[in-house]
């Protein structure tokens, strides 16, 4: 699935545009970076509640594509500006990380 059908498919608002429609190979549930930098996929998602800058600079250490903020987490100043210089999309639920995360990954199987 590429990052742009994120919203066609799922209950989720684009909070930064500005990225390569890639390719999302997978996913990832955490709110503990030091645990997503251990152990999530390239090219995925990373669903969390962690908005602020330094979710973004783990998220591009560890090649995740987007940032997935649940609960609808309004992300930290500088959060969005830190996401479009490393071309990593944002987005946002009103879904808890649970929910979200089944229905991602439902969407990943199609």
């Amino acid at each position: 699935m590429k990052i742009s059908e994120l919203e066609k498919k799922l209950p989720v608002t684009s909070l930064q545009g500005e990225y390569e429609d890639s390719e999302i190979r997978g996913a990832y549930t955490s709110d503990l970076l030091s645990d997503v930098m251990a152990h999530a996929p390239d090219s995925s998602v990373l669903v969390t509640i962690q908005g602020h800058k330094n979710t973004v600079a783990v998220a591009a250490l560890a090649d995740i594509k987007v940032i997935l903020l649940c609960n609808n987490r309004t992300p930290e100043d500088g959060m969005i500006a830190a996401a479009r210089d490393e071309g990593i999309a944002v987005f946002v639920t009103p879904e808890n990380q649970f929910k979200i995360s089944c229905l991602l990954g439902a969407a990943l199987q199609e």
